[in-house]
């Protein structure tokens, strides 16, 4: 097994097992293998446990497939935590507020991301009556959550992450959408608004829209739609959030309506949960999926070795919810009560790029939504067969499944998430997402540690055609892309563009392609140049509403003080001369 650098040093800070010294005690290969042991130990014999274990190690010692971090960290140890993902109830009382706080913590110690609706939270300045005081209001409570978050250091390894959402009928809906617009408010939270397809209706027709006191149920306010998604508009411009979720297309695909609905979801977006729910993921390599890689540009999927990948995958994170030790009673009940899990993808843009596809094209679409497809498929077909060996989910009975009669083992079973740590370990690109820069910088990612990357794939291409490499570098240092350097093959500019050449509309149809074969959602970042402008935001905001999306980010490069990728060393932001020019009437502006 050979790992890159940064892998190697990715797992050594953050995966390897530790002594009382802080001495590493265990190598990669080890890790691997105390991972298959934990896991397999949910199987029914002896025999099945040994032959599973021999698989589970097979697929993660080739980096075929990765679990999120917590079972690479957890599994086999004491603390025994294995999910990513957790949503965790907020009511409209004080004891319901710091219960989620105290659980929030023991989440987050444990090495998982929390998601919250503040929904139910009554508006600032409200009466309560029991105290004779006013109510403080949804972000003021969101701050103690962002405190104690910044104080915890996620299972002693990272930082934790929370995900903020606020129906946008709330009174308070104002607030919060400017809440993270100074810069400093709410550093260790993630905003997405729960918009309806009624207020996008109201936003299409310029229309007033009702503002509903979560308690009452009474209308609090009439407030113009446009105003409000205006307000969104801007402040994602500016800082990157809010996020939008929408909710109604989100419920629509809950499989267990009877048990609830969706209100929030992790922190990244791509796992709507249910109250105390919590769900593990896993990723394919889909760069190791390929045969025929050499010479690069002409590799072509290799369906019975993503068929098996599959397999294996569904069955080793449907054991990690019967192996997870769960740091709360309520998130195991309702984790086993429906057994999701989210099996995505990573290297998507690696696969293109060695299938000799430019990610800026029709045909990567087509490509991605073929793939999500087949995995889609793949995932359902191999959880009823899990369901016939081990039974169903407990909250089967009135379920979409149940109703028509379709015994499966998980009540959803893909999802996309960012892959970010486990991309570096498999040595490939993260997630859906394509090539940020030929040459960048990761920063603060590990304890205030910088990588800096040249990318692999562009060195051995260039190879190939005989080009100076360090010389062509040099250039797009300078220049920003290849699309400006002379002597560069056409096809090779064309396969090597990155996040910012790209526009946003191509950004929106590779997650479209993808979130149409997926039972969970997409975490998928929607890159915009610096010099975009608000009405650029509004018209992605709109246009993933009219794609069928469940939610949206969008990220303007630069608008953080702080962000995790940056351009390296003095290479400069390419601006695609295809970008959105659409007239603010046009964007619902």
């Amino acid at each position: 097994m050979e790992l890159s650098e940064n892998a190697v040093t990715v797992l050594a800070s953050r995966y390897l097992l530790r002594n009382e010294n802080l001495e590493i005690t265990e190598t990669p290969r080890e890790l691997f293998a105390r991972v298959a042991g934990h896991i397999a130990g949910a199987e029914q014999s002896g025999t099945l446990a040994e032959k599973w274990e021999e698989k589970f190690f097979e697929m993660m010692i080739s980096r075929d497939f990765l679990p999120n971090s917590p079972t690479l960290m957890n599994a086999g140890t004491a603390l025994g935590q294995l999910s990513a993902c957790f949503v965790v109830p907020v009511e409209d009382t004080m004891e319901s507020i710091f219960e989620a706080v105290k659980q929030m913590a023991l989440i987050q110690r444990s090495g998982g991301g929390t998601g919250f609706s503040f929904s139910r939270l009554r508006p600032k300045n409200d009466p309560v009556v029991s105290t004779g005081g006013k109510a403080s209001g949804p972000v003021s409570f969101m701050k103690i959550f962002d405190c104690a978050t910044q104080h915890i250091k996620q299972g002693g390894k990272r930082r934790g992450a929370n995900m903020g959402v606020l129906r946008v009928d709330h009174p308070d809906i104002l607030e919060f959408i400017r809440a993270k617009k100074d810069g400093q408010t709410l550093q260790n939270f993630n905003l997405s608004v729960a918009v309806t397809d009624s207020f996008m209706a109201a936003v299409k027709n310029n229309d007033a829209f009702a503002l509903i006191h979560p308690v009452t149920k009474n209308v609090s306010a009439q407030i113009s739609a446009h105003e409000i998604f205006q307000e969104i508009v801007n402040a994602a411009y500016a800082t990157g959030d809010p996020g939008l979720l929408f909710v109604d297309r989100i419920n629509q695909a809950n499989p267990t309506p009877h048990i609830g609905s969706i209100e929030a979801t992790n922190p990244c977006g791509e796992i709507p949960l249910l109250p105390y729910e919590s769900c593990n993921l896993g990723s394919i390599n889909l760069a190791h999926m390929l045969e025929n890689s050499d010479p690069p540009g002409n590799a072509r999927l290799n369906k019975p070795r993503l068929y098996d990948t599959v397999t294996r995958a569904v069955r080793f994170l449907d054991n990690v919810i019967t192996m997870n030790h769960y740091p709360v009673d309520e998130i195991r009940t309702a984790t086993r009560g429906n057994r999701k899990i989210g099996l995505g993808v990573m290297g998507f843009a690696e696969m293109l790029i060695r299938m000799g596809i430019s990610y800026d094209s029709d045909k990567a679409v087509q490509t991605g939504a073929d793939i999500m497809e087949l995995i889609n498929n793949e995932a359902y077909a191999a959880s009823c067969e899990l369901a016939e060996e081990k039974g169903v989910y407990p909250n089967w009975k009135g379920s979409v499944h149940g109703k028509n009669g379709i015994r499966i083992r998980n009540a959803a079973r893909t999802a996309i998430a960012p892959t970010g740590t486990i991309g570096i370990i498999a040595d490939t690109t993260a997630s859906i997402e394509p090539l940020f820069a030929l040459a960048y910088k990761r920063v603060n990612v590990l304890e205030n540690q910088n990588f800096n990357e040249v990318n692999a794939l562009f060195r051995e291409y260039s190879q190939r055609h005989h080009l100076n490499t360090e010389e062509i570098l040099q250039q797009v240092m300078k220049k920003g892309t290849l699309m400006e350097i002379e002597n560069v093959p056409q096809q090779l500019k064309e396969i090597f563009k990155t996040a910012l050449e790209i526009p946003p509309d191509r950004h929106l149809q590779i997650q479209a392609a993808f979130s149409r074969h997926v039972d969970n959602s997409v975490s998928k970042t929607i890159n915009m140049p610096e010099k975009s402008t608000p009405a650029d935001v509004g018209h992605a905001f709109y246009t993933a509403w009219e794609l069928g999306l469940k939610g949206i980010t969008i990220y303007r490069y630069g608008s953080k003080s702080h962000q995790v990728l940056e351009l390296g060393a003095d290479e400069k932001p390419y601006h695609y001369d295809h970008a959105s020019k659409c007239d603010p009437e046009e964007c619902h502006l």
